[in-house]
């Protein structure tokens, strides 16, 4: 299939569903098809590119394209800028597209989830198969979840970030775990080959590979000894990580100590300039960041894999989430910089997609995608 069509069909796609989505900010639908006609021809000269035709969602406009180069350079095709938050509120679990306020495809009264809003509906949707994401705080992890996609953190400083703080990771949302590993090799600089979703294969003309990974030692921790989750999330990702351990897919390790870390918020506050005393600010940054990842250490040193839900609470109104921090289980691992994914955990009592949060040591984002993809393979 050419890539001129793949995208086309992807553009007609975003004309028909985003109005009432809104998962875009602006639509590329010339450039797109340029680009797609380019990468037609350089196929057609021999050029070998991975992703040919591959249509992509980009967060950020320009400085999102500039972080996307080498997805670009394996042949992908970006159709347009994913919504972000607007101006003129404190939480970010929103986005603004070109038609609006971006909703979350499974309930249009809840939000999708950010700031990588538009990226996750984007994907759940079908409108593209993969879109990039940044994650400072849980910003690709926490829409992935409330969208039942996949979602990426890569580990900080492992890509290139434009964010001073050291808190943001670039980072990916996908349908499919084969596409994530796709996005990993390219921006790893492996180069992509075999092992992607029926979209991507469409475009790329191969078939899906399976790799069986070996099993992970895991432990699963409900709160990170800190945080507060809701019963229902809790409930649907210890009932995800039985299936997991029963598929195979992990092995838990018995009678394992509680997971406590110390509550980042602070420190993580303090990086963002929002601490209200500098010096002392300063003081929580230090003994926060060597508490965790001493306890981290140690914690890798017995396991491979880190389990957790992604959220303490369920995709909440467009009026905002309160007093609640969507952030309570995934900005510990901005603030220590391990490499995280959210992966569908189940279904609420309203009809929203929660998440189960992997976390892994430092550079080990294939640890993560292999269960990922296992999961995939294993379980409805």
């Amino acid at each position: 299939m050419r890539a001129v069509d793949v995208v086309g069909a992807a553009l007609e796609r975003i004309a028909r569903v985003d109005p009432a989505l809104r998962a875009f900010a602006e639509v590329w639908e010339e450039a797109a098809l340029a680009r797609a006609r380019a990468v037609d021809a350089r196929v057609g000269a021999g050029e070998p590119l991975p992703l040919a035709g591959v249509p992509i969602g980009v967060k950020g406009r320009r400085q999102g394209l500039l972080a996307a180069g080498p997805l670009l350079a394996a042949g992908c095709v970006p159709v347009g800028a994913t919504a972000v938050p607007g101006p003129g509120t404190p939480w970010q679990t929103w986005g603004l597209g070109a038609h609006g306020r971006t909703v979350n495809p499974w309930r249009a009264d809840r939000t999708p989830g950010g700031s990588s809003a538009g990226s996750a509906a984007a994907v759940a949707a079908g409108l593209v198969p993969l879109a990039t994401g940044s994650d400072g705080a849980g910003s690709v992890r926490i829409p992935a979840a409330w969208c039942g996609v996949l979602g990426l953190k890569t580990t900080n400083g492992r890509l290139p970030s434009p964010d001073r703080t050291g808190l943001a990771a670039p980072g990916v949302l996908t349908r499919y775990a084969a596409d994530a590993e796709a996005y990993w090799r390219v921006m790893a600089g492996a180069g992509a080959g075999a092992g992607t979703s029926p979209e991507v294969v469409a475009a790329m003309g191969t078939r899906p590979e399976v790799v069986a990974p070996s099993v992970p030692v895991a432990v699963f921790s409900s709160d990170l000894g800190f945080a507060s989750p809701d019963p229902e999330p809790l409930a649907l990702a210890r009932a995800a990580v039985g299936r997991l351990a029963d598929a195979g897919v992990v092995r838990l390790l018995p009678d394992a100590a509680p997971v406590r870390l110390e509550d980042p918020a602070p420190a993580w506050l303090a990086l963002r300039g929002q601490g209200r005393d500098g010096g002392r600010a300063g003081g929580d940054v230090r003994r926060i960041r060597e508490v965790n990842d001493l306890r981290l250490a140690a914690l890798f040193a017995r396991a491979d894999l880190l389990l957790t839900p992604t959220t303490p609470n369920a995709a909440h109104g467009h009026e905002g989430p309160g007093d609640r921090y969507s952030t309570a289980l995934t900005w510990a691992f901005n603030l220590s910089g391990h490499p995280a994914i959210s992966i569908p955990a189940g279904l609420g009592a309203d009809g929203c997609p929660v998440g189960l949060q992997i976390v892994a040591g430092h550079g080990r984002e294939p640890l993560l995608l292999a269960p990922a993809r296992a999961a995939e393979l294993s379980l409805p």
